[in-house]
């Protein structure tokens, strides 16, 4: 049977009303989720990882010694069953994530916290190219808003922009209720296709 761990990415401080606030979805209701989440995956005996971002003391944002570095306490006061200090986007640069995963026969990753578009992205095509299947629990996460050269974009924008290109090929993307419900009836979530996501765009048949 394959084996799901839950990654718990960078649910700190700053994202809840400090230097970064998460503005979409909700961060109050994206709070209550991974708590939800965490609470279930504990329950069903999924182990949980928790990820946390701690970068140089001069930093802007998430320097370390500072307030809005620290676990909010929806994850810190709830268990855990491997932690995970890492200094880049992706929980698996430059730490024994990988390692551990493979120690506990996982299969499965399963993801929430933040950002959607920066470090849960990275990690969801990480843990893709070494061969992981791959959960998203879209509405246990949140997006900020961006502006720079390029443009600018809406957190409401960017979060659903990247959850639509997850679920085209990299990761399964579900609700927290979705995800209960799947593992409640140990079914196996929707993974879609690049090909099949771009028919259904031009109004054409998915035979595939």
């Amino acid at each position: 049977m394959p084996r799901r761990a839950l990654l718990v990415i960078d649910v700190q401080n700053d994202y809840v009303g400090g230097e970064l606030p998460i503005e979409f979805p909700d961060v109050q209701n994206s709070l209550r989720n991974i708590g939800t989440v965490m609470d279930v995956a504990r329950a069903a005996s999924i182990s949980v990882v928790v990820v946390q971002n701690i970068l140089p003391p001069n930093a802007p944002f998430m320097a370390e010694g500072s307030v809005g570095v620290a676990l909010h306490e929806v994850v810190a006061a709830r268990p855990h069953d491997h932690y995970v200090a890492k200094k880049l986007p992706s929980a698996f640069a430059g730490t024994d994530l990988e390692a551990w995963l493979r120690q506990h026969n996982i299969d499965i990753v399963t993801v929430v916290g933040y950002m959607t578009h920066n470090c849960n992205l990275s990690t969801m095509l990480h843990a893709f190219h070494s061969g992981y299947a791959v959960e998203f629990i879209s509405d246990a996460a949140g997006s900020v808003p961006y502006e720079n050269r390029a443009g600018r974009a809406t957190a409401e924008e960017i979060h659903r922009v990247m959850s639509v290109v997850l679920q085209s090929r990299f990761a399964a993307v579900m609700a927290t209720e979705e995800w209960i419900a799947m593992l409640q009836q140990d079914a196996t979530p929707e993974r879609d296709s690049i090909f099949r996501s771009n028919r259904r765009a031009r109004g054409l048949a998915v035979t595939l």
